[in-house]
């Protein structure tokens, strides 16, 4: 709707985790370099933890994008709402390994084989499981089970364990003390600076086809970042929506008016203190807080419009 209004190819601020606009900050590259270390030096089993929305699963769908062109089998797990057997059903299915019996011995009996055969030749696999602090016990057991498939000197399958901040708190559990032992590497995302929220907007608008042309005025990028955090999810759906305003308007720049009549709308508050994500990151995209937004947007087009025919019939007179 606003694309070519503001010279833009393609949606700039999509909430989805494209790794086309992945942001590197010096946290992120260390996550990123911690990540790809810990599957090319075959340590076994890495975590990677981080508060809502600041580019876990971006960052995860670049490292998939990485070892698919390196042609590394890796199976994704992001339905973290499920028993073992459904989880071991995934996992095969997305190695390329449909199991046709329901006995969970065959299944990981045929799994240790398949890693030999990758081992031997020269190659390992990769599992790598979202949200999974969402995961039962049970689940997350067996997965400390598959730790044990190995050889004398390395482990056979690569996990990468990704999660909330919550995650680490489970870890901590005694029924969960094996599992945390397990972990070689830890990673962790942040949220972003007032600078890097600022450069942040600015590559997601150059990929996304900017001439260079400013579009946020710099008091909007500094409310931005007031209202989100530095929160990547939040910075998004703020300037998703100020961009809807501004076309509303046929304003070619984004004020902090605007950026602050769009946070009123999403129940941000302006503080310039960086809180745990939680209080400001809605876990998933709210239809009812967009349709709201869209809502208000269109009742300021139409006021618009009413103030723009009664100056045309005052002129007529």
């Amino acid at each position: 709707m606003y694309k070519e209004f503001f010279g833009l190819r393609a949606n700039p601020f999509n909430v989805n985790p494209d790794p086309r606009y992945l942001f590197l900050t010096r946290h992120t590259e260390e996550a990123l370099a911690c990540l790809t270390f810990g599957i090319q030096s075959r340590k076994g089993f890495v975590l990677l933890t981080g508060e809502v929305g600041t580019g876990k699963t971006t960052l995860i769908n670049k490292l998939l994008e990485w070892l698919r062109a390196q042609q590394v089998p890796t199976a994704f797990i992001f339905n973290s709402r499920m028993n073992v057997p459904q989880f071991l059903d995934y996992m095969m299915a997305d190695f390329g390994l449909p199991s046709e019996t329901r006995s969970k011995s065959q299944v990981l009996i045929r799994l240790y084989n398949w890693l030999l055969e990758r081992y031997r030749a020269g190659e390992t696999a990769v599992l790598i499981v979202d949200e999974a602090q969402n995961l039962p016990d049970e689940v997350l057991e067996e997965i400390r089970m598959m730790t044990n498939l190995e050889t004398f000197t390395e482990k056979l399958l690569q996990i990468v364990l990704v999660g909330q901040t919550e995650l680490e708190q489970r870890l901590k559990h005694p029924n969960l003390r094996q599992l945390r032992q397990r972990l070689t590497l830890r990673a962790k995302t942040h949220p972003l600076t007032a600078e890097e929220t600022k450069s942040y907007i600015h590559q997601r608008l150059r990929i996304a086809g900017s001439n260079g042309q400013q579009i946020f005025e710099p008091e909007a990028l500094a409310a931005i970042h007031r209202y989100s955090g530095g929160i990547p999810r939040v910075v998004n759906l703020l300037c998703e929506h100020c961009l809807v305003s501004a076309f509303v308007d046929q304003q070619k720049t984004v004020g902090a008016g605007v950026v602050d009549a769009v946070a009123r709308d999403f129940d941000l508050e302006g503080s310039q203190n960086v809180g745990p994500a939680s209080q400001t990151v809605p876990d998933k995209f709210d239809l009812m807080d967009a349709l709201k937004t869209i809502s208000n947007l269109t009742e300021r087009l139409k006021e618009s419009h009413r103030e723009g025919d009664e100056v045309s019939k005052e002129g007529k007179l």
